[in-house]
């Protein structure tokens, strides 16, 4: 679990870094940086069920919205074939930006999820 929660700290810490151009990112910075700081205190043997289970409600809410939200996931891979949106790092058009997000969302949750059940099997509560 260390090693788990010390890539993903660094990576939520690298991915609220590049934000900082992102049209939005006082929205972005703080919700990497909150899985980036649990996924610390976790390498730290420090778990926070109650912290995980709000992050991943919170993300999970956000996330289906940019699923469903114009010129989200939905259209994404509905009106415009899943186009690649990895080519370039500038995000040209509102879907790619979009699917980003989601993506982004997807890896919180499920670090988080990790470490909430992880914390829940060894009954650790803070």
């Amino acid at each position: 679990m260390k090693v788990f929660n010390l890539i993903f700290c660094l990576l939520f810490v690298i991915s609220a870094a590049l934000q900082y151009n992102d049209p939005d990112p006082y929205i972005w910075i703080p919700i990497y940086m909150y899985g980036a700081v649990l996924c610390w205190l976790a390498f730290r043997n420090k778990f926070y069920p109650k912290a995980y289970f709000i992050g991943i409600i919170v993300y999970v809410v956000y996330a289906i919205g940019l699923f469903f939200w114009k010129n989200g996931v939905l259209d994404w891979m509905t009106k415009h074939n899943a186009e690649d949106i990895a080519a370039t790092m500038k995000a040209e058009k509102p879907w790619i930006e979009e699917t980003r997000e989601f993506f982004g969302l997807l890896l919180l949750i499920v670090a988080l999820m990790i470490n909430y059940f992880y914390a829940r099997k060894r009954k650790i509560v803070p």
